[in-house]
């Protein structure tokens, strides 16, 4: 699941040389720079203030581009949709999706991560009819809550670009729609994958607290390697992310994302925010922009050079 979930291992002059969030785009014929960042979702706003020339970055920047228009979550009738996406469907509930033997490990999991159970009517009646990809969205984020304080749902890091860009008149947009990350990433795995997957979570409670430790260390201490080292972490077979499923959730969606950001940039400097593990590895978005041409620059840090083609 090293994927599906989001060490610091590193050598020591690999971290030097990226030991950062915020790079600048330039080159094959851009008239302006433009950024790309990668953002944490649980990590407090006010850690803009410790990436070195962020807010010099996005005001230079003329419009800010996310995953996703913040604003197509503003209307009831997407929160509707999400909501529906994250719910069993009719008279299905956990408790009936899950044989007894599930519902026991589910349980034990629960006790240990939040002291109660399924068995109490109240977390019954809160938790008892999401599927099991939103549950365990929802216990990820109550185990890194339990590592760091400052997690604010109505104010979260990777929307505060977009929400500096909506201040200062500057336009807003996304590269997917509502719609598709509902397909992607509520509905993108079958119903025993996913109960495969939660349970591979609750099964493995010291793993995935050691593992939160190394995502967070390594996002924080600004470092891509030590957060691709850690989602890199392998567990068992059935609880690793399947080649296919790492190319829906990371791969694809970075390739597509490339072959937007030209036209993208061409028309005006902007800043990109996306999730850190969409930018490191070959298949990463920096490594995709420097094949494509660009300079791709850590700020305030040496330049990266653009490697050669093979055909030159």
């Amino acid at each position: 699941m090293k994927k599906l979930l989001f060490s610091l291992l590193a050598l020591a002059c690999c971290v030097a040389a990226r030991a950062q969030l915020l790079y600048e785009i330039s080159g094959n014929g851009l008239r302006q720079s433009s950024y790309v960042i990668g953002t944490y979702h649980l990590a407090p706003v006010s850690f803009v203030d410790s990436i070195p020339g962020l807010h010099d970055a996005l005001n230079r920047s003329q419009q800010v581009y996310g995953e996703l228009d913040m604003k197509e979550l503003m209307s009831q009738d997407v929160a509707l949709k999400l909501q529906r996406a994250m719910m069993l469907q009719g008279d299905t509930t956990l408790m009936t999706l899950l044989t007894a033997e599930q519902q026991a490990r589910l349980n034990a999991g629960l006790r240990q991560l939040v002291g109660v159970d399924l068995t109490n009517p109240l977390i019954a009646g809160q938790l008892g009819k999401l599927t099991p990809s939103a549950l365990l969205t929802q216990l990820s984020v109550l185990l890194y809550m339990k590592k760091r304080n400052g997690f604010d749902p109505m104010h979260p890091f990777d929307n505060y670009f977009q929400e500096v860009a909506t201040r200062q008149g500057k336009p807003v947009g996304g590269f997917e729609s509502v719609d598709f990350q509902i397909n992607t990433l509520f509905k993108g795995q079958s119903m025993e994958r996913q109960v495969q997957l939660l349970l591979c979570f609750v099964d493995n409670l010291d793993f995935q607290e050691a593992l939160a430790d190394e995502i967070i260390g390594a996002f924080f201490s600004q470092s891509l390697e030590g957060m691709e080292q850690a989602e890199d972490a392998k567990l068992s077979a059935e609880c690793d992310s399947r080649p296919e499923e790492e190319d829906m959730i990371i791969y694809n969606r970075n390739a597509t994302w490339a072959q937007a950001m030209p036209a993208i940039m061409a028309e005006r400097a902007t800043f990109f925010a996306v999730g850190a593990a969409h930018l490191p590895g070959d298949r990463g978005l920096l490594a995709l922009l420097r094949k494509a041409g660009y300079t791709v620059t850590p700020v305030n840090a040496a330049p990266v050079p653009t490697p050669k083609s093979e055909t030159e």
